[in-house]
């Protein structure tokens, strides 16, 4: 068991800019917070005991810098929210794990105790009380520590995410900053089209589940499965050999676009009962700060995650055509976010007369938006965490010999992110208790078994 023994509000250590921001893109985000977990091993030169202190001080002068996220959101009309820098400063909370090591903790699944060592966040309080930044440093008897971090969704994406925390970890190391974040939302607002030129399938309801869920176990399970750099090369050569495919491509694919495709196979095979004309599609986000013309700073720090979708398929298209069909499939999503796409998204947004129904079709299952019962998910949503600078989150006690999600609710849902070593990808997925022996194998033999053709 995590007890938590001490909770600090934290200010910005200099007056800040009393703004109230507005970004569209941020609209369709949840009000809930991204969960990064960093592990970092003994350290023999440090106090741990003290580590905390310099959290606390290091933390005050970033959010000088990064002034929003010591401020809060606030209702407006139509469900949506506007962010103001009201100051009312971020949390860090002190915590003890003293019955586990770090070492009892294996591969950090983002379940069970691993959740522990993230903020809980308590949503049933008003969204203006609700802090946008919540840390929690959590020690273990063999030296060890952990940082949860909690970081709201609807006031930064991930690019931002980790530029705070390095700036953050300079600052505890006393070293110069180099980049000034940028604020201005309106800047993104700019670029909305005068109407909607592209259909928005990303806002539309997905693709749901036919008929019963056959009284399976419907409970949601996390997983962290791995490829080293050798798998991922033969899942490259696999989809880019389009002897028996319709697909072509004039460049090769990407790690991402195979590893998430690969992924959308897998689950499709593992969810399969017979139903070949299930429909499906996978969701991901694009970074849209170098998509833009002109481009946004890059060091903008709010939200430009917006998200895309595939054509909505079947299960049998998907296992009995090659990978590649998959892989392009991912492709083609990616490409279509354009500068005119996000125009004309941003455009829709602000036609919108009811936020909470884009972000119900956009985040579909998740616990915080469906109240009622699952009703099954046929879908994935695939998000790249790779090439994030999470090394750079040295505060002084050494770079963490791990960085993931702290937890994951949303079946349905995977992080491709980088392994630690630099050989190969791990990614973190959440399926239904049901369905995930079965991806298991899936994952880990149709790499070496040549993608075998599914029986229908």
């Amino acid at each position: 068991m995590v007890s938590v023994e001490s909770r600090y509000t934290v200010f910005p250590s200099e007056a800040t800019p009393n703004a109230k921001l507005y970004s569209l893109c941020e609209q369709i985000k949840l009000p809930a917070h991204a969960p990064l977990l960093y592990v970092y091993k003994p350290h023999p030169d440090d106090d741990a005991s003290t580590f905390v202190n310099t959290l606390r001080d290091s933390l005050s002068k970033a959010l000088v810098m990064y002034y929003p996220l010591a401020g809060r959101l606030s209702w407006i009309e139509g469900a949506r929210w506007e962010l103001h820098c009201n100051a009312k400063g971020a949390q860090i909370l002190e915590a003890s794990c003293k019955e586990h090591n770090l070492d009892d903790l294996g591969d950090f699944v983002p379940t069970h105790l691993v959740s522990q060592l993230i903020p809980d966040i308590d949503y049933d309080v008003p969204i203006e009380d609700t802090p946008l930044l919540v840390a929690q440093l959590t020690r273990f008897p063999c030296g060890g520590v952990t940082l949860g971090v909690a970081l709201c969704r609807g006031a930064i994406d991930g690019t931002a995410t980790m530029r705070f925390m390095s700036t953050w970890a300079k600052l505890a190391r006393k070293e110069i900053l180099e980049m000034t974040p940028y604020h201005d939302r309106s800047v993104l607002n700019s670029y909305k089209d005068d109407s909607v030129s592209y259909d928005h399938s990303e806002f539309q309801t997905p693709p749901l589940w036919l008929g019963p869920l056959g009284g399976r176990d419907t409970n949601v399970v996390v997983a962290l499965v791995k490829l080293t750099d050798e798998q991922v090369k033969k899942l490259k050569q696999k989809a880019n050999n389009n002897n028996n495919s319709t697909n072509t491509t004039p460049r090769g694919y990407s790690t991402f676009e195979v590893i998430a495709g690969y992924l959308w196979r897998c689950v499709s095979k593992a969810r399969y009962a017979g139903n070949s004309n299930q429909p499906t599609r996978l969701s991901t986000l694009v970074n849209c700060r170098n998509r833009m013309n002109p481009p946004l700073p890059s060091s903008y720090a709010g939200n430009t995650a917006f998200p895309t979708v595939t054509a909505t398929c079947s299960f049998g298209e998907i296992m009995n055509r090659p990978l590649s069909y998959a892989v392009g499939n991912v492709r083609v999503g990616l490409e279509r976010v354009t500068g005119e796409f996000v125009g004309s998204a941003l455009c829709y947004i602000a036609k919108e007369k009811d936020m909470n129904r884009l972000r119900y079709n956009i985040h579909y299952p998740a616990p915080r938006v469906h109240k009622g019962p699952y009703k099954g998910n046929p879908n994935l949503f695939v998000v790249s965490w790779m090439n994030f600078s999470f090394k750079d989150a040295d505060f002084g006690w050494g770079k963490p010999l791990y960085f993931g999600p702290g937890f994951m609710d949303s079946e349905g849902k995977a992080f491709v992110m980088n392994k630690a070593n630099g050989d190969g990808f791990v990614v973190a997925i959440a399926l239904e208790t049901s369905h995930m022996d079965a991806f298991k194998k899936y994952f880990y033999t149709d790499i070496d078994q040549g993608f075998p053709i599914s029986k229908l």
